[in-house]
């Protein structure tokens, strides 16, 4: 049996609820797959903010650290204090958001399958700015390391898919020349090493028109951090909602997984929130332990999650996003029991 030490944190508003869901879905995965996840619950966010004076407690970096993998519910408005700064830490510098349409989701088209590749720990989300008086300044930072990294990942992840073979490389590169200028070039310059995979530039004004006009056209969206998380969440209303569309922080050493959405504090106990972002972000992290491990099991169970989803939905019980009447938690053990046959 292969054994994996995740740290789970929970989040705020509508996390509890969406963690409660996912671990549902993962009890069955590594029952039906012979894993076993070692769940080491760690705080942070909101409610640890009110409580310790501090939203990411150092104990709860430490046990990010000792751990394989971090699995994240939404957090609320120490968003910044938590996830961002995970980021930096750990050099998770790929932001990985899919977006996929599935049956009976409210998806626009049953086509759209595209893949973001975010850069993730600069651009203006750094956090380097200042007033003067009545005007205030961001710096926004692009270095050449951080856009070859990302421009590489998303190469890799279209070669790897195996659906378009397209990159597109979003930037806005005739108005801030010097900063968006260097991301559309070193974009170019890598594209050179993958000849099998075709590459184009839009503008990001351009990108999320044509996101609208024709979501079916792209493959792997290859973009600055700003820019992607906005983008990213244009796109995921395309297929039913941000409900629907998990992420991935990826770096070289370690990964952290979560829905893409807030915590929804209005929606909070109510068992309303849909399941699917966070239980499709543990989908993820399977995959990349699969990977990262040479784990045919986590693999092969990630596999079934989405199967289990796809499942779920036809068939029911679904949630009032995806038109349905049940609970959270009780789609939640439908797709965990869908792992099963």
């Amino acid at each position: 049996m292969n054994k994996y030490k995740i740290s789970l944190i929970e989040g705020d508003g509508i996390g509890p609820e969406l963690t409660k869901a996912t671990l549902a879905v993962l009890d069955s995965a590594q029952a039906n797959f012979d894993l076993k996840f070692d769940i080491v619950e760690a705080e942070a966010g909101d409610a640890t903010f009110q409580k310790r004076g501090v939203a990411l407690p150092d104990d709860t970096i430490e046990k990010i650290k000792a751990s394989h993998a971090c699995l994240k519910g939404p957090v609320g408005e120490t968003a910044a204090d938590v996830i961002v700064k995970l980021r930096l830490m750990f050099d998770l510098y790929a932001n990985l958001r899919p977006i996929k349409s599935y049956p009976k989701s409210g998806a626009m088209r049953p086509d759209i399958d595209m893949y973001f590749v975010r850069e993730n720990t600069e651009d203006l989300y750094k956090g380097l700015e200042f007033s003067l008086g009545d005007t205030t300044v961001a710096l926004r930072v692009i270095t050449r390391k951080n856009t070859e990294r990302i421009a590489r990942k998303g190469f890799e992840i279209a070669r790897r898919r195996n659906c378009k073979k397209k990159v597109t490389a979003i930037h806005k590169a005739n108005v801030m020349r010097i900063t968006d200028g260097m991301f559309a070039g070193v974009c170019r310059e890598v594209s050179k090493q993958y000849p099998d995979i075709a590459f184009n530039e839009l503008y990001v004004d351009a990108a999320s028109m044509r996101l609208i006009k024709e979501p079916q056209s792209f493959d792997v969206l290859v973009t600055p951090n700003l820019f992607g998380d906005i983008l990213s969440d244009e796109a995921a209303q395309l297929i039913g909602g941000l409900g629907m569309a998990p992420g991935a922080n990826i770096g070289d050493n370690f990964a952290l997984f979560e829905p893409i959405h807030g915590s929804a504090p209005n929606r909070a106990g109510k068992q309303t929130a849909n399941p699917i972002s966070m239980i499709l972000a543990a989908k993820m992290m399977m995959d990349w332990l699969g990977e990262r491990h040479n784990d045919t099991k986590c693999t092969d169970a990630a596999t079934a999650i989405e199967r289990a989803v796809v499942k779920t939905l036809e068939r029911g019980p679904t949630i009032p996003d995806c038109g349905g009447k049940a609970s959270t938690q009780a789609m939640a053990e439908a797709i965990a029991a869908a792992i099963k046959q």
